[in-house]
């Protein structure tokens, strides 16, 4: 086994050292190879050459596209209208949310009802909310980064939202006398 592996490691270093042979044709380009040619000329490769690239320094541009914290962007509830009265006796309603200027890499939004997120954040700026309770709530939607950096919210919109009764009244019956 010994002997198979040394073997192999003298092939490699031969290939290694295979020569390299340069010329140049005829419309002026540079050609190597590692099979001669004629006029070409033997080039010679020095042991422990190591080839580096020297890439320039980057330089930060104030052109550049800039981040999320250097934007200003505004974010707003679209629907439901500010003080808008929602009825629905199971307590659903749609909220929709967008933001100006539009983000064109991946973003999350959250929807807060009264201060608290219902749901955890998502894609994109419509909410299904389901079994509300009635009276008076605010919404508040947020965006931010995929780590969970929030970089804007809206402004709070107020909603009503009505159910009807589950049990109706009894209305009061005169007493007869």
């Amino acid at each position: 086994m010994r002997s198979l592996t040394l073997i192999s490691l003298l092939l490699l270093s031969t290939l290694a050292q295979a020569t390299v042979y340069k010329w140049i044709d005829k419309d002026g380009k540079v050609h190597y190879s590692d099979e001669p040619h004629p006029n070409a000329q033997i080039v010679e490769i020095k042991d422990k050459t190591l080839n580096q690239v020297a890439l320039p320094a980057a330089q930060i541009n104030p052109d550049t596209r800039p981040s999320f914290e250097e934007i200003r962007y505004s974010v707003n509830i679209t629907s439901p209208e500010e003080e808008a009265t929602i009825r629905d006796n199971n307590g659903e309603f749609e909220v929709i949310a967008t933001i100006t200027p539009e983000i064109k890499s991946q973003y999350l939004m959250v929807l807060k009802l009264d201060g608290k997120p219902i749901g955890p954040p998502q894609m994109g700026g419509i909410f299904k909310l389901t079994h509300v309770e009635r009276g008076e709530h605010i919404l508040i939607a947020e965006v931010m980064t995929q780590n969970g950096k929030v970089f804007a919210s809206s402004s709070p919109r107020k909603i009503f939202l009505h159910q009807a009764a589950l049990k109706p009244t009894p209305k009061k019956q005169p007493k007869s006398n």
